[in-house]
């Protein structure tokens, strides 16, 4: 597939960021970086059918934007699967079913994925009315995979300059779980404006995406980075070592509630407690009105009860995982998107910015 990539939104992030280590399609192959591993080893789980990369997306292969990106590839390998086919019913078919697949892989975020998959599904219909088949269509929706990921990551870096613009010169940010790209576009975007910054990850268990992936970033990008266990940052922020606290969200609702990795809540209220402002970056979802229509995912508990695959307790303890947790508005300082910092109350506003 020969397609040239101008423009490109990836170029001074770090590996993880780059768009070929996130999620890719070439050649009948999805590729996808197991985040669940890096950077202990640095391995690819390579997906011949769109089932497999909902299989990757559910089993947290990917994390953070990497889903989005995962299932946005995945639309250009199930039309892959139909480059035998003519009948435009048959493949239609094909993709729709494929879009609902990828999107209702985790429920959390299955109403932000649908939209994604079925704008690769509109584009394609319109191509197979066009009489667009075989090779030609897997193009079309791979060019649509790409220009998401790159639109993505020019919209994240608005959000990344914003973000910067809250962090102090030599201040120290504490993050939560993986903010993914915001995280690399936010760093750069210090360095643009040359501002010397620390970051402290705390560890983001059962998954320690903190210590693995955000630190990663982090540390890759040559900022001074910290890792801190779970029950760390409320001390962290009473010593003093913390200026700004901000996490990615999974879902922001126009009611001005932040979904996002478990931890984020205790965080927050730490974070007010000590008068330490906390900034959620992310774009609020008009599909959730407000904090009732969302989906809590719990996952397996035997997860909490192992440490990168080892179990660490009895066979009699038990687990739980809620894998994401609520915070309310009261709490949030400001939401951080690409039209500029609401706060919760004003959320509503994005929308018609």
């Amino acid at each position: 597939m020969i397609i040239d990539f101008p423009d490109r939104q990836d170029e001074g992030l770090a590996f993880m960021q780059k768009f070929e280590n996130v999620a890719w399609y070439e050649d009948g192959v999805v590729r996808i970086l197991d985040r669940r591993i890096y950077p202990i080893r640095t391995e690819f789980v390579t997906c011949t059918r769109h089932e497999e990369v909902a299989r990757a997306i559910r089993e947290m292969i990917t994390q953070s934007e990497g889903p989005y990106t995962a299932a946005a590839m995945g639309m250009a390998l199930a039309a892959h699967e139909m480059e035998k086919k003519s009948d435009p019913a048959v493949i239609l078919d094909h993709l729709q079913s494929a879009a609902w697949t990828l999107s209702h892989a985790r429920p959390t975020t299955s109403a932000q994925m649908q939209g994604i998959v079925d704008g690769a599904v509109e584009l394609l219909r319109k191509k197979l009315s066009a009489g667009v088949r075989g090779a030609e269509l897997t193009e079309c929706a791979f060019r649509y995979a790409y220009d998401y990921i790159n639109n993505n990551y020019r919209r994240y870096s608005i959000i990344g300059r914003y973000m910067a613009e809250q962090i102090p010169d030599h201040g120290t940010v504490m993050t939560q779980c993986f903010g993914g790209t915001i995280v690399g576009t936010m760093l750069r975007e210090c360095r643009r404006m040359g501002k010397d910054v620390k970051v402290i990850c705390p560890e983001t268990r059962p998954y320690c995406q903190g210590a693995r992936l955000t630190a990663s970033v982090a540390s890759d990008m040559g900022f001074d980075t910290t890792v801190i266990s779970d029950n760390m940052p409320a001390w962290a922020m009473a010593s003093g070592k913390v200026d700004v606290f901000t996490s990615a969200s999974d879902v922001i609702t126009m009611d001005g509630h932040v979904v996002n990795k478990v931890g984020t809540l205790q965080i927050a209220i730490a974070a007010a407690r000590y008068g330490i402002p906390y900034y959620v970056t992310g774009t609020p979802d008009p599909k959730h009105a407000d904090i009732s229509t969302v989906v809590i995912e719990e996952r397996n508990p035997r997860q909490v009860r192992e440490m990168l695959g080892t179990q660490i307790t009895k066979d009699a303890v038990k687990g739980w995982y809620p894998a994401f947790d609520v915070t309310p508005p009261e709490l949030v300082t400001g939401i951080v998107t690409d039209q500029g910092i609401f706060s919760p109350d004003e959320v509503r506003m994005y929308v018609f910015a």
